[in-house]
């Protein structure tokens, strides 16, 4: 099976709750979800609040259920944790397929996200995403089935204010981009050089901090 997932670097933008919150809650989010206050946490030396959330069991749609992580302080989200209901997967299916062979069945058995930020001169920013996403493969007639699981991972390590000069048109990402479609020096081995090598086992932002060490002592940051 040829499939192709579109969204690209936008995918791991989107994810950002506080930025487009209609994703997961809209205005009328009290009727759609139950939320309970948990046990009082840390997170990075501050105190934490904990959110939880899940859709009312009357609803038969898929929606979300997880954690928000809220500053005690300043009440703004520090660290978001949340999941789609897979439990209907024909429905669950619909959310993400756009066009299929005659035949087959898609429908996703995970969807999972991460989003943190950082306080940053005073505001909280955009520092960490991740998306897990595992889906299942139905031929009809066929015996067997085919499980595909992906990731979408993306670090924040710098950012500065947009001159009201500069041209933002050429900055957009596309909602639909396909980034195998667009990016063909991804393939080339010599595009990251030195970089090109990331542990499965560690994360981006750890992946990251090492190459930034390396870049330092190798006499300035890249």
């Amino acid at each position: 099976v040829n499939f192709k997932l579109q969204g690209g670097p936008f995918s791991a933008l989107y994810i950002d709750l506080v930025k487009y919150p209609s994703n997961i809650f809209s205005e009328d989010a009290f009727e759609l979800y139950d939320f309970n206050l948990e046990e009082v946490t840390q997170i990075n030396g501050k105190q934490v609040l904990v959110l939880a959330f899940k859709q009312k069991p009357s609803l038969d749609y898929p929606l979300y259920y997880g954690k928000l992580f809220i500053d005690a302080k300043s009440l703004a989200v520090v660290s978001a944790s949340f999941a789609l209901n897979v439990e209907d997967k024909v429905k669950a299916g619909r959310l993400f397929t756009r066009k299929k062979p005659l035949g087959l069945d898609v429908y996703p058995t995970e969807v999972r996200y991460q989003i943190n930020y950082r306080e940053q001169n005073g505001k909280w920013i955009y520092a960490y995403s991740r998306a897990d996403l595992t889906f299942k493969l139905n031929w009809a007639k066929r015996i067997f089935n085919t499980v595909y699981t992906t990731s979408i991972e993306m670090a924040v390590t710098d950012w500065k204010k947009q001159e009201k000069n500069e041209n933002t048109n050429t900055q957009k990402l596309s909602s639909n981009v396909i980034m195998s479609d667009k990016v063909q020096s991804l393939g080339d081995t010599d595009f990251w050089g030195k970089y090109n090598i990331i542990e499965p086992e560690k994360s981006i932002e750890a992946a990251i901090r090492k190459i930034q060490r390396k870049a330092l002592s190798e006499g300035g940051v890249e």
